[in-house]
């Protein structure tokens, strides 16, 4: 096994000279024959040696879903597992659709196999928060009612009416819902010109050409026909150490995906093609916009699953080239390709620029890409993160300081694909417990969950995380997509001991969600940088403000911010705990919010 994985690696090294191809011809020649990374290489990564009980953080992290009224049953298929498209899960987004300033959560939901032959099932469930610590069930009154197989979800304000509005990815249809301003929405998907019927996983809205509309960007993953999918055993893309499981993503045709632009006048046009975006059907899972490489235009970036990870970057004239192999930031360190599923990209280390980390397949480990002055470096074991996630499947994922001390924090969501695994001695198991990352400082994490206990601790088959202050108390909760089973509402308890900010940003010239801004806060001798973004994680978005741990500074030095279009502000000597909307061009305001 161990030398079949070498020639494996060697493989992909010369498979890998595709992406210099013409788009055209690279599609002809989809790397069937790469490696799910270092299968069987790891298996006793967590019998080490024992250690001392790390530090732990200083905050609760406590499950009240129920007690919250967030109790959706996630569909994903049957307990066996037959299909690819049954194991794949969802995500969640938080977007207050009601304006009342208090985030709502959106839910996508899944389906059965055979509930598809009559529309499927509700795709998505909306709860209104009832700025009472509890939700209610408002999915029909807002006209949420397209069925399906639904995936994943990104919010933004797409028509800059001042309302955020909702596009759902799914297998087979996706649906765009613009916010009526009345707690309804409009299905509208046909008339804006985004239908997609191929199965879609991410979604994220980005004004890449800065013209002050959001354009959206959507990731596929298969072109899967369940009916001619073939059976479990058949060959070797149907088998994993020597089970038969279900068949893919390798064997099975990719999915190219789609990027559209938003014409202004609630219509987009297909420019796929015509924008560079060479997708030669690799199986696509998360996307996200960024200014990775810090000039002030938005570039792209895919976790791929099985296949290279793209970095699309900008050319500023309305096109892109992928980048990905050159920077860095398509493989793994060793050159192979890995089960890209989960996606976040942040300034952990403090430096002003934007690190990138992608979850992966068990048995392999999880990749940090630091964005160094040289350029990007994979330092997933010098940073704590590769050892500690090899027995683990990773779906979402988030960097987000917790404890408010102005380092971020490192959240994983776990849970393997295959329920014959707990049938073998394998090293892995189909529930797993999420990975809870503390910020140790030194550019360095370490690992707490299992000393966390509570419900972090508990195993789960994890997917979609979405990160919010959904209580506006000044610490970060979450919520975690469970896959057939009700989702975990995380309520942070003892972040806000620490000072924090929180700010809300909105455009003029630019886009009304002033998605892309990127902002510097400068507070107790270190500085921080953030972007604001509408999707990540894995199939989810975050909360649309921008939160500042911010230790025991009782004010922020400087924070600035470089808006969309291109325009810079910079404001001196903001207090601490406080939730404040800065609209581009103005001064600074409390955030307006109902009691």
């Amino acid at each position: 096994m161990i030398q079949a994985f070498f020639r494996g690696r060697s493989s992909l090294r010369r498979t890998s000279s595709h992406r210099r191809l013409p788009c055209a011809a690279r599609r002809s020649r989809v790397p069937h024959c790469l490696l799910l990374a270092g299968i069987g290489l790891f298996l006793c990564a967590e019998s080490g040696s024992q250690r001392a009980a790390p530090e732990p953080l200083p905050v609760r992290l406590v499950d009240v879903a129920a007690e919250a009224g967030v109790t959706l049953q996630n569909l994903s298929g049957g307990p066996r597992k037959d299909y690819l498209l049954e194991i794949a899960g969802n995500g969640a987004a938080w977007l207050d659709f009601d304006g009342d300033g208090w985030l709502d959560l959106l839910i996508v939901n899944g389906s059965k196999i055979e509930h598809l032959e009559r529309g499927g099932d509700l795709m998505a469930a909306l709860y209104r928060n009832n700025r009472n610590g509890k939700f209610t069930d408002a999915t029909k009154s807002s006209g949420l009612t397209r069925t399906g197989w639904g995936m994943g979800a990104c919010a933004a304000d797409f028509d800059n009416d001042g309302d955020p509005d909702v596009y759902i990815t799914g297998y087979s249809a996706n649906v765009l819902y613009r916010n009526n301003g009345d707690g309804t929405f409009d299905d509208v998907t046909a008339r804006a010109r985004v239908e997609d019927s191929r199965w879609s996983t991410g979604c994220a809205w980005g004004d890449y050409d800065r013209d002050g509309w959001l354009d959206l960007y959507v990731a596929n993953y298969v072109a899967l026909d369940v009916r001619k999918t073939p059976t479990r055993g058949v060959n070797s893309f149907c088998q994993y150490m020597g089970m038969d499981v279900l068949c893919g993503p390798r064997g099975l045709p990719g999915a190219p995906d789609s990027l559209f632009r938003n014409n202004g006048d609630g219509t987009f046009s297909d420019v796929t093609e015509k924008a560079g975006i060479c997708d030669p059907g690799f199986y696509g899972f998360q996307v996200m916009f960024s200014d990775l490489d810090g000039d002030g235009w938005l570039d792209i970036y895919v976790a791929n699953d099985s296949t290279p990870n793209f970095f699309f970057r900008n050319n500023r004239d309305g096109t892109f080239t992928d980048i990905a192999l050159e920077a860095g930031v398509a493989l793994s360190e060793e050159g192979r390709a890995q089960a890209g599923m989960g996606l976040d990209i942040a300034d952990y280390d403090g430096d002003g620029r934007f690190d990138i980390f992608v979850t992966n397949f068990s048995h392999d480990s999880n990749t940090l890409y630091r964005n160094t002055a040289e350029g990007f470096r994979v330092e997933s074991s010098a940073a704590g993160l590769a050892e500690s996630s090899v027995a683990y499947l990773g779906w979402g994922a988030g960097f987000v300081d917790l404890d408010n001390n102005g380092g971020l924090d490192l959240l994983v969501a776990n849970g393997h694909i295959y329920p014959e695994i707990d049938l073998f001695p394998l090293g892995s198991t189909f529930l797993q417990r999420m990975l809870l990352y503390r910020n140790a400082g030194k550019k360095r994490f370490e690992e707490i969950g299992a000393h966390t206990g509570g419900a972090i601790a508990a195993p789960r088959a994890g997917r979609g995380i979405a990160f919010a202050d959904y209580d506006n108390d000044g610490d970060i909760d979450f919520v975690v997509i469970n896959m057939d089973g009700r989702p975990s509402l995380f309520r942070n308890d003892g972040g806000n001991r620490a000072a924090w900010l929180t700010l809300q940003l909105r455009g003029d010239k630019s886009n009304r969600d002033a998605i892309g801004a990127r902002v510097t806060v400068t507070a107790g001798g270190a500085t921080q940088t953030a972007e604001v973004r509408s999707g990540s994680s894995y199939l989810s978005t975050n909360d649309p403000r921008l939160h500042f741990g911010l230790g025991k500074a009782r004010q922020a030095k400087a924070v600035e911010i470089r808006w969309p279009s291109g325009r810079t502000q910079r404001f001196e000597n903001f207090a601490a705990e406080q939730f404040l909307l800065i609209t581009e061009g103005g001064r600074p305001a409390p955030l307006p919010r109902k009691k």
